[in-house]
């Protein structure tokens, strides 16, 4: 039987910030927000003080209560980073890197068979010996869901260990049913949204116990292949191994460049925006000698005013060319864009990326602008490895509604330092 654990650091960037300011953070009023954006900024983390006060993670500051005082602590996503990566090195201490699968910053999941026999230690034993070395090396506080597989060790953890004294919790198959079965609401459990969570209550199913036994037939009529999973993890089963995540590689990959605008903007300002966010994700292309023939982006107007305007395109051929991408989407941008309404989010994505086997030629290409267009990439990307990102910019980029600059100073789309 495999035993794995899937390790939190509890509130991680709040924690972190507690830490570095000398402040226990189950004593302390502290948020991670960037109160530069107003009081509409969302909280990135709220400490467990505030956590027991009501407050809850990704509220905005407005929302929290007036009588609570609380620390405003600016995002530094750089530092929280180099945090989860000292962790990292904790975990490798007891384990291989090929048994470790980093989930996110703050969670990664261990797989831990091989090693109790080692170590000669209980799998309850060797968790806490593993969240007591990160306490004590970073003063960060983790949680541990110890499971018979990936699913039960990830449920354990979010149902039961974070609210547990000692934070750690264990599930097999036997203990999830006696456990959570009828545990409710279902959005509590990994990868069960509320949008799905209100289609399973739709076809009356309110717990685990119920999609165990519903009718087959109707969970893959409202869900298709994703019932399989409902129905295995309903019953406590995942086949996958951290193994299998690890050699797991896509039939097609996407990149993709999203922001929200701290503000409306027409449809020309927004149109800068668009513009920077093209020629961003091109020179990614072009750095990492990748090519795309499938382009989009997504508009979303403000106070949803309007349905999103999604375009999607086809190119003839594999590129990375950036004034090829350009002119298609910003031609495509003007004839399907509502000027009427106030633009707050700008997505941009290219499906289908890889590496280009051969290149097909035709009648309309023109190999030596392509050529042209290449080197100039190299060259722009070769300038911002060695002196930054803000070292060569468009023109574009110096207006007053462009958000380039700012961005470069963002990782995640927050505060990098």
């Amino acid at each position: 039987m495999n035993t794995y654990f899937c390790i939190d650091l509890k509130t991680f960037y709040a924690s972190v910030e507690c830490v570095l300011r000398g402040l226990d953070p189950f004593k302390t009023n502290l948020v991670v927000a960037d109160e530069t954006r107003g009081s509409g900024a969302i909280c990135l983390a709220v400490s467990p003080k505030m956590k027991m006060q009501g407050v809850k993670n990704r509220c905005r500051l407005f929302e929290i209560p007036k009588n609570i005082k609380y620390i405003i602590a600016k995002p530094r996503m750089k530092l929280y980073m180099k945090y989860s990566l000292l962790i990292h090195k904790i975990y490798l201490k007891y384990v291989s890197s090929l048994d470790v699968f980093q989930y996110s910053i703050d969670e990664a999941f261990l797989c831990v068979t091989p090693y109790l026999k080692l170590y000669n230690k209980s799998a309850y034993n060797l968790a806490k010996e593993i969240i007591d070395d990160v306490k004590r090396k970073t003063g960060i506080t983790a949680a541990c869901g110890i499971g018979t597989n990936l699913y039960l060790a990830k449920v354990a953890l979010d149902i039961l260990a974070k609210h547990n004294k000692n934070n750690i919790a264990y599930l097999n198959e036997d203990e999830y049913k006696k456990k959570l079965w009828y545990h409710e609401p279902l959005s509590d459990f990994w990868q069960i949204g509320v949008k799905t969570e209100n289609k399973l209550n739709k076809l009356h199913l309110k717990n685990m116990h119920d999609i165990a036994f519903a009718n087959e037939k109707a969970l893959y009529k409202t869900f298709g292949i994703n019932a399989k999973l409902l129905i295995d993890h309903a019953r406590g089963v995942e086949p996958c191994t951290i193994k299998e995540i690890k050699a797991y590689k896509p039939k097609s990959n996407t990149i993709s460049n999203s922001q929200i605008l701290d503000k409306d903007y027409d449809y020309k300002q927004a149109k800068i925006v668009l513009t920077e966010m093209i020629s961003s994700l091109s020179l990614r292309l072009s750095k990492e000698n990748l090519f795309t023939d499938h382009v989009g982006f997504f508009i979303g107007y403000s106070k949803d005013e309007a349905p999103g305007t999604k375009v999607s395109k086809t190119l003839d051929e594999q590129t990375n060319n950036t004034n090829k991408i350009t002119k298609l989407l910003l031609s495509e941008y003007d004839y399907v864009i509502n000027t009427k309404y106030k633009i707050r989010r700008i997505s941009v994505f290219f499906t289908n990326v890889g590496k280009r086997k051969f290149k097909q030629l035709n009648m309309f290409s023109n190999e030596d602008e392509d050529k042209k267009e290449n080197k100039l990439s190299n060259i722009i990307n070769e300038i911002k490895e060695k002196y930054g990102n803000d070292s060569i910019l468009k023109c574009i980029s110096l207006l007053d509604f462009a958000t380039q600059k700012k961005r470069n100073k963002l990782i995640g789309g927050h505060n990098a330092e």
